[in-house]
């Protein structure tokens, strides 16, 4: 009659203000990998009419546990009309973790820490920690039983990759007991475990990248040990690695299985993994904590071993071509080779500053000075910059260089280069990225940089001769981008630039750089911005120079390289007057900033201008000569990026930089 009374009243209030209160209950289903939580529906009004609290899972809501009449009517008494924080007592069941899909105790009642806002002593304070707990309770169930749950090694005959592909031949209708002589052993993580009465499936995932399903029945596994199907039902979870032994077979829906006759545990998970559905939705949990990416999502192993391929392809073509991989210092006593901040680190032993590396360039050219006539080095670069999703201060190049060649034969190079770098990672010279199809296997374009500007803007800046036409080539860029409605940031450099090179080159990120989907060689750069390239022998004012954009962004550059000593000693130091003019500039604007933050945020150390020095040692090698040589510099990461239609730099890194 109490029952009767009570759903009656439920039902009547359920249609009128009602409360819902969720709390966690420690569990993880083991079908989704979600969290299985308590849900209590109470009135607003009163507590009379309270449901029985149900707990399921919340991605596929089956249902886990009902408590009985007289656990109902405890919490009817206990509960209050507004809500209470209650501590959740840990199920004392050994697979209180693991929502299996056979028949669910029931929870044992408890009299203490029901009540009352504070936790209970030795319980812990959050689910996650409810879990580990029960698994360590696992850890130390599996020790007692004699059983190690840290193996040292497990011999395994087949990879699932492996399984996959020698028994597809299979008929759903041959026994296991058929090919007995056949057993093979198999490993991986517990990605899915379904447990069905007296048989139940568990998907493994190993290195290969593919699944294999394992087949459990309890009369084959106690026939060899008893115990053997119960302690698999309470101690193995989702996350677990674990090693089994048995024949194959192939299920009525054509799954190729493993018909498990004994299972070891190689190492037990004390976490549970995020659910298998969703996944990671947290970007920046993905980037911390890639291990756990990479158990998750989807297409994040191929990526690096998309990498990989990559890697191998660069290394095969320069190889093949008589190159020599080289290592070269990370640590230098000033940083050259590219206009970027460095990094810089002190030697307590030696009592000196040193550098990171912003290019591997100079040491390079070095050993070309040296007689290594072909080089080139995979290497890691760190500059002291921003981050996008196309740039992260730490990097990896290729850089590679050739005695007697000039920058058109480094262009067919890059070129093969790229195009085997495709075929390895794809199979073919078609890819899609973002969307955008890009032909690899058709000749790449040639432009220039000032014909690329006059196609987007009407502008020849080769009518700019000198210093004297500045002030009207800033004219007309300017009139330029506001017509085109550019940012303020690219008018705002347009009317700094120190030289019609400057402008010119201001006026092609702003117009021209996002237009270039197609693989596009842009050549023959102004000489202002180029003080490492031999000056172009046709074209005056220019430098043998091409950089290759795709998508939209650069991902090589390659020079004639200037063999001149005495030209190469004057570039570099016109370049660190530059440098110094701009920061006394920058030192003397910012004394006279008013810094109120309330208003505008304060310029940060990183946005002062850095130091620029002239590496003399370069110049003195140089001036024991260079012969005529070609050099590329590449970045990898770009290249990853677009044979994966990777949208960020950090999707093809392992490890990203992160704030």
């Amino acid at each position: 009659l109490a029952c009767f009374v009570l759903r009656f009243v439920s039902t009547i209030s359920h249609s009128i203000f009602q409360a819902t209160y969720v709390r966690t209950t420690g569990r993880v289903c083991e079908v989704t990998g979600a969290p299985v939580v308590r849900q209590t529906m109470l009135p607003a009004r009163g507590v009379l009419a309270q449901r029985p609290p149900i707990a399921g899972c919340m991605q596929c809501r089956s249902f886990i546990l009902r408590p009985n009449l007289r656990q109902c009517l405890r919490s009817i008494s206990q509960a209050r009309c507004a809500p209470t924080s209650q501590a959740e007592a840990v199920p004392a069941a050994a697979d209180a973790d693991s929502s299996s899909a056979a028949k669910p105790k029931k929870e044992k009642k408890s009299g203490k820490g029901q009540k009352g806002d504070k936790p209970q002593k030795g319980v812990p304070s959050s689910g996650e920690d409810q879990l580990r707990e029960l698994r360590l309770k696992k850890v130390e169930a599996l020790r007692a039983a004699g059983q190690e749950p840290y193996a040292y090694s497990f011999q395994r005959t087949h990879t699932a990759a492996q399984l996959q592909k020698q028994f597809a031949y299979l008929e759903p209708a041959q026994d296991a007991e058929l090919l007995r002589e056949e057993e093979v052993s198999a490993a991986g993580r517990v990605m899915l475990k379904r447990v069905l009465g007296k048989i139940a499936f568990v998907t493994l995932r190993d290195g290969s990248g593919e699944t294999v399903q394992l087949y459990l029945e309890r009369d084959v596994m106690n026939a060899e040990d008893p115990e053997a199907y119960t302690r698999f039902k309470q101690l193995v979870d989702v996350g677990d690695f674990i090693g089994a032994h048995g024949g194959m077979k192939k299920m009525d829906r054509g799954e190729v299985s493993v018909v498990v006759r004994s299972l070891q545990m190689l190492t037990k998970s004390l976490r549970s993994l995020p659910d298998k559905v969703a996944g990671l939705t947290d970007i920046q949990k993905r980037y911390r904590q890639r291990y756990l990416d990479m158990i998750v999502t989807d297409g994040v192993i191929e990526t690096f071993q998309a990498r990989a391929k990559v890697n191998a392809a660069i290394r095969t073509i320069l190889t093949d071509r008589d190159y020599l991989e080289v290592e070269t210092p990370v640590l230098e006593s000033q940083a050259g080779g590219a206009d970027a901040r460095p990094f810089m680190t002190h030697h307590n032993a030696l009592g000196r500053p040193f550098a990171l590396r912003i290019a591997t360039e100079l040491a390079l050219k070095r050993m070309v000075v040296g007689g290594i006539e072909r080089v080139f080095e995979i290497g890691r670069i760190f500059r002291n910059e921003g981050t996008s999703t196309r740039h992260n201060p730490e990097f990896t190049t290729v850089e590679f260089y050739q005695a007697y060649a000039d920058y058109i034969e480094m262009l067919e190079l890059t070129e093969d280069m790229i195009r085997a770098s495709a075929t390895a990672v794809t199979g073919g010279t078609q890819v899609t990225y973002q969307g955008v199809d890009i032909d690899f296997g058709q000749p790449f374009r040639r432009a220039t940089m000032r014909d690329l500007v006059k196609e987007a803007s009407g502008i020849d800046f080769g009518a700019f001769s000198g210093a004297e036409d500045l002030p009207t080539a800033v004219s007309a860029a300017v009139e330029a981008l506001e017509k085109a409605k550019a940012s303020s940031t690219s008018i705002a450099a347009v009317r700094g630039a120190s030289s019609t090179g400057h402008v010119l080159n201001e006026m092609f990120e702003a117009m021209c750089e996002e237009g270039l989907q197609q693989p596009t060689f842009v050549m023959d750069h102004p000489v202002d911005i180029s003080p490492l390239a031999k000056p172009h022998r046709c074209k005056p004012g220019c430098v043998e120079r091409w950089e290759l954009f795709i998508a939209g962004r650069e991902l090589a550059n390659s020079f004639s390289e200037l063999t001149d000593s005495v030209d190469q000693k004057q570039r570099l130091e016109a370049q660190a007057r530059h440098a110094e003019e701009h920061a006394a500039a920058a030192l003397a604007g910012a004394s006279d900033e008013v810094c109120d933050p309330d208003v505008t945020p304060c310029s940060s150390e990183d946005d002062h201008p850095y130091k620029v020095e002239v590496d003399e040692d370069f110049v003195a090698a140089l001036e024991y000569g260079m012969p005529p040589t070609g050099g590329v510099g590449m970045g990898i990461d770009r290249l990853v990026m677009l044979l994966t239609d990777s949208p960020s730099i950090r999707d093809v890194i392992v490890f990203p930089l992160m704030k």
